[in-house]
């Protein structure tokens, strides 16, 4: 056999990855192969792969003797829209997926040139964990990745998708990545598995409701979005990396888009008259951006707030928004860290923010507190304070209390600062308020209730309106809902060259 062949041979066996029974295995649980998965992801013939005839090192347990060239990773680079990017896919066929060390020198390798070369790495996870056969060798692995993860923090977006096993120590390097999908059904994460928790606590529960995609998409917060199958989760690894930069030295591309219909009619009618009716965010947001742009982001896990990317005027701006048709859209704990994150995120990549703000206030309970609302309500206040990226809220509604401040308030450094006149600016609602100060009033008055209905619009009248802090300069203007698409596309394009620095400093010490 000649050279050409022997090469032949070896890139061929490579493909086949740990034979065609197990692929056969693979598609029997509705999952696709690494290779197949990397076909759909990446641009056609774009791919190429770095590292296929590598094999494992280990002599112990019979290893010697098992040989699959890969080693149980595919790795490279290619594009996605033209885009260059650097992924890894594990192959659950070899080995079940584990992590060798040479497995782990493969991925760390991809790592290591997608920060040289300043492009996203995006990380197909599907692995039994570490190779038990390879010891210590096999969680060194592992810790070189981590380390890359939070090197590269900030640098490059880092995407990881969970399409099967994700358990033990292996769950700490997609934590650490900026955006973690799961696909239903087939993907689960876990720290220590079902059977591990029956021996501690005596709980039986399956992979499935310890670690699915619902739980971690809806109680956790792990994962920031999940799909049906492999197929659509490959989608919105394509649909995400569209908003953002290829690093953080860039900025976002700008898609092409003629400007049309910046008056929009319907936001004139979505704020009910009522302070106490909800309304659903969403149709804000739809009705402000560019058409059919807006992707959410951990759209089941804490609804009180909504987060996610969209397009204004073509151009990828990140949003924050109180959610008022669920729980009033107080923040809470999960809520301000799920925005926290999402700030902290845009931030890095010099994505735009814009906040709709309609908050209450915090939630009150001995739960929150115990929960640590004080230190997780401030993480969301300092993601804020921290962003230089352009920075502008709407005010739609209710802008109480100390949430008034945190919801990027001009006071920690927003550029701009609009509020439609529904509006209530104030330390509380006028109720509350009223209750308060004309206490003695109310309570030695012939009808206490008829009073505390004056003092009550007595104080909405004062306060709970955009005026008086449009007056002091905390509100740059008061504008009518149908012309918040024009403000906010000219106030974006007014602060596309904005330069913001923070003091000098290590780093700050956020309350994590």
């Amino acid at each position: 056999m000649n050279n050409r062949d022997i090469l032949k041979n070896k890139l061929e066996e490579s493909k086949l990855g740990g034979g065609q029974k197990r692929i056969d295995a693979q598609h029997s649980k509705n999952k696709l192969t690494a290779r197949e998965r990397l076909d759909l992801l990446l641009d056609k013939n774009s791919f190429e792969e770095i590292g296929a005839l590598v094999k494992h090192r280990s002599t112990d347990f019979g290893m010697e003797k098992l040989h699959y060239p890969g080693d149980g990773v595919v790795t490279g680079f290619g594009t996605i829209h033209g885009r260059l990017v650097y992924v890894f896919s594990q192959d659950f066929t070899v080995f079940g997926g584990s992590l060798s060390e040479t497995h782990a020198e493969k991925i760390c390798k991809i790592m290591d040139m997608a920060m040289q070369n300043g492009a996203p790495v995006i990380g197909l996870n599907d692995s039994g964990g570490a190779r038990i056969q390879e010891g210590v060798v096999s969680l060194g692995g592992y810790a070189d990745i981590f380390y890359r993860n939070t090197q590269a923090s900030g640098v490059i977006p880092q995407l990881s998708a969970i399409m099967g096993p994700c358990a033990g120590g292996a769950v700490y390097s997609p934590a650490i990545t900026d955006f973690i999908l799961m696909v239903e059904d087939t993907s689960y994460m876990f720290v220590t598995g079902p059977n591990v928790v029956k021996t501690v606590t005596n709980e039986e529960v399956t992979s499935e409701d310890l670690g699915g995609a619902s739980v971690h998409s809806e109680k956790s917060g792990v994962a920031h979005l999940t799909a049906a199958n492999d197929l659509e989760a490959i989608e919105d690894i394509k649909k995400l990396l569209s908003y953002m930069p290829q690093n953080c030295e860039e900025q976002t591309l700008k898609v092409p888009y003629e400007l049309t219909d910046e008056v929009r009619e319907e936001l004139a009618t979505i704020v009910p008259d009522s302070a106490n009716q909800p309304y659903d965010i969403r149709e804000v947001i739809k009705g402000t951006i560019d058409k059919d742009s807006f992707f959410e982001i951990h759209e089941n896990f804490a609804p009180n707030i909504v987060v996610g990317f969209a397009r204004l005027a073509g151009r990828s701006i990140g949003i924050v928004a109180n959610q008022p048709a669920y729980l009033a859209g107080v923040l809470d704990v999960p809520s301000s860290q799920k925005g926290a994150r999402f700030v902290r995120f845009c931030d890095c990549f010099n994505i735009p923010l814009l906040v709709f703000e309609d908050v209450p206030g915090f939630l009150p309970g001995t739960d929150q507190e115990w929960n640590a609302i004080i230190t997780n309500g401030a993480k969301l206040l300092y993601a804020f304070s921290e962003a230089t990226v352009p920075r502008i809220t709407v005010i739609t509604r209710k802008a109480y209390g100390g949430a008034y401040d945190v919801m990027n308030s001009k006071h920690i450094g927003a550029d701009m600062n609009f509020a439609w006149p529904s509006a209530e600016i104030a330390v509380m609602g006028a109720k509350g308020a009223a209750e308060i100060i004309f206490r003695n009033e109310i309570n030695s008055a012939d009808d206490p209730a008829a009073k505390l209905a004056e003092k009550e619009a007595e104080y909405a009248e004062i306060f709970a309106n955009p005026y008086r802090a449009a007056e002091r300069g905390f509100v740059d203007d008061v504008i009518l809902p149908e012309q918040t698409r024009v403000k906010l596309i000219k106030a974006f394009a007014m602060l596309e060259n904005k330069v913001a620095t923070l003091p000098k400093k290590k780093h700050g010490n956020i309350p994590l």
